[in-house]
């Protein structure tokens, strides 16, 4: 599950961007490394794996999510192993685990023991945001609506429902491994309010998506991220919010060595 999730949570972090009160420090890790910039160095990861992998961003944005907006931002999801996390059900599909173990691997090379595992997927994240990015996702909507068989969801938009079950994903096992954009192709790898709009125009392909629109409580919302530039400034204050959610500071927690494992 990749931008799918991240595009569903785009509403939902959204309703951070307001209220509370910062406690985390930008720059925090400077000098911290020696003559590296942490900073630096975790941007130089994320854009080399953007540069073959686009997706790379909805991976980090849906991890980031996953992480923080339960428990908080303890680097919890990462370890390895049975009863964790990682093996929760709604989990078990999240990606993007290698890039924050490359990065962690960097830094511990060049200064050990110094940069914790959490800071590092709220950097990465940050930094694969600002190049953008969006992938793909099936869906039952198309031919199992509201549970019954061969039904299309009628709030659909017709025209895209008929080009969806034609070309894209016919209704034969051929078609299964097929991917579906929750974008225009065109906008599915920048980050954007294009999804806003086209759930205005009944074309959000996940049903969870195109509620937002039906729901009378969430429809002014996407019409304000649709219909200004309000979209551009409130989703960095979003994921700056996220990343607060219960954070660990001083000597809390640990800076585990390898993500995937505890000290």
């Amino acid at each position: 599950m990749a931008m799918a999730a991240a595009l569903m949570v785009v509403v939902a972090v959204l309703g951070l961007a307001t209220g509370g009160q910062a406690q985390l420090q930008y720059g925090f890790y400077r000098g911290k490394c020696g003559a590296d910039d942490v900073e630096a160095v975790v941007q130089g990861v994320v854009r080399a794996r953007f540069a073959r992998e686009a997706p790379i961003v909805a991976y980090l944005l849906r991890m980031q999510f996953h992480e923080c907006a339960v428990n908080g931002c303890d680097g919890g999801l990462l370890i390895d192993g049975p009863g964790t996390e990682k093996t929760a059900a709604p989990n078990l599909s999240v990606k993007g685990y290698d890039l924050i173990a490359d990065v962690k691997a960097e830094l511990e090379r060049r200064c050990p023991g110094v940069v914790s595992c959490s800071d590092i997927q709220i950097l990465a994240t940050r930094d694969a945001v600002a190049l953008a990015g969006g992938e793909a996702y099936p869906t039952s909507r198309l031919y199992k609506s509201g549970g019954r068989a061969g039904a299309t969801d009628p709030s659909l938009d017709p025209y895209y429902a008929f080009v969806y079950k034609t070309w894209v994903c016919p209704d034969t096992p051929a078609s299964d491994n097929n991917v579906v954009f929750l974008d225009d192709q065109w906008s599915a790898l920048q980050v954007d309010n294009n999804y806003f709009k086209l759930l205005q125009r009944r074309r959000g392909v996940l049903a969870a998506d195109q509620n937002l629109y039906a729901d009378g409580s969430t429809r002014w919302i996407v019409d304000l991220l649709a219909n200004s530039d309000l979209f551009h400034s409130l989703f960095p204050q979003a994921l700056i919010k996220l990343g607060e959610v219960n954070v660990l500071t001083g000597a809390q927690g640990e800076i585990r060595r390898v993500c995937s494992k505890f000290n």
